[in-house]
Order: C-alpha cells, then sequence, then structure tokens
C-alpha cells in the first residue's frame, strides 16, 4: 500500500530568528475572570494592520517565562508586556512599568517561575515596557470566562497606549483597515519603523 508524498514543510528562511524587532506578548489566562485581560487585548491587537516588525503572541499563562528566555537582544529592540497587575487602584486602572519597578519574586506565572528575573537580565539591551491593569477579582483555582465592566473598559485604551508605544498612529492604523475592509483588499497601511 503507498501512502501519498507530503509535501516539503516551508523554507524558513531566518531560522535564527524567533521573534522580530518588536514583540508585544498578552499574558494571562481567560479562564480565571480578570486574568485573561491579556489575551483579550492581543484578540483586538490582532484586528490592527501592524508592520511587519511588530509580533503580537498571546502567552497564556505558561509561556511568558520561555519567551522572556528565548529573546534575542540582537534581533529584538522592544518588548512590551499586557498582563493584570494588583497595585491597589480603581478596577480597570491602567499603570505602565519598567522591570526596575517590580521587586523580586512579585511577577510570576502559574507555574511559580519568577517572571521579574528573565526581565532583569535583558533590560539593559531591550526595552520593556508592561502595562499592568488593576483586575477586578481573579477566580483562580475557580473559573469563571468571562471579563468585569472595568476590565472590558480599559481594553481600547491599552490597545491605543501599546500602539503608542510601539510608534504606530493609532488613527492612521484604524483608518487604514476602515478602508480596507470598504474596498475589501489586504493591503498593510503605516509606517514600519518604531520611535
Amino acid at each position: 500500500m503507498s501512502h501519498p508524498e507530503l509535501p516539503p514543510p516551508p523554507e524558513n528562511k531566518h531560522p535564527e530568528v524567533l521573534f522580530t524587532e518588536i514583540v508585544i506578548v498578552g499574558c494571562g489566562n481567560p479562564l480565571f475572570f480578570d486574568d485573561g485581560f491579556g489575551p483579550a487585548v492581543f484578540e483586538e491587537m490582532q484586528k490592527h494592520t501592524l508592520p511587519d516588525n511588530v509580533t503580537i503572541i498571546d502567552a497564556g499563562l505558561g509561556g511568558p517565562h520561555f519567551i522572556f528566555t528565548l529573546l534575542d537582544p540582537e534581533v529584538t529592540k522592544k518588548l512590551v508586556i499586557v498582563d493584570i497587575a494588583d497595585y491597589g487602584a480603581e478596577p480597570g486602572k491602567i499603570t505602565k512599568l519598567r522591570p526596575e519597578d517590580l521587586p523580586p519574586g512579585s511577577y510570576r506565572d502559574a507555574h511559580s517561575w519568577d517572571l521579574a528575573e528573565p526581565l532583569q537580565r535583558i533590560k539593559d539591551q531591550i526595552d520593556i515596557t508592561i502595562i499592568g491593569c488593576q483586575p477586578a477579582r481573579v477566580t483562580d483555582p475557580d473559573m469563571e470566562i468571562e471579563l468585569s465592566d472595568e476590565i472590558q473598559k480599559a481594553i481600547p485604551k491599552t490597545v491605543q497606549i501599546v500602539l503608542e508605544i510601539i510608534g504606530v498612529d493609532y488613527g492612521t492604523t484604524r483608518q487604514c483597515i476602515q478602508e480596507e475592509r470598504q474596498r475589501g483588499t489586504p493591503e498593510t497601511c503605516g509606517s514600519t519603523e518604531s520611535r
């Protein structure tokens, strides 16, 4: 009995490059209410036309540790992390943090890996911004697939902040998307340079 031949896998032109110049990482788990903030921002970011030098990743819970340790400072120059952050503010309030603002052990993933430690190792070579949103509540270990109203309202503002950080004009990006939808073409517009 003969088996059909499978086509060869697509060629990776740059096998040594895992990520691009700008990496945006949404962290969290949508199963635990407001902990789904990072993935929700990731979903919204996918609706925008982004330059080729930008990679967006839904890192979930266990992924951030691996992503942060695999970044190559020779390639990646800017890292934007979107996650919930309990810093005693009103729910839905957004803050921007730097790795220096994270006390050791204060930023962990679900597997209890210290995420601040790999960030400390690369912070002098990669420009890192952490966008934290104050959750209303996190239901871990109980599952509740939903976001609070406050967190829902924070998503568009967070997307705007991310686009500003990576040097993409929010208004131009929105206009381009609307024009592409009207024309029905998948053209990309906007600057590919970061500020």
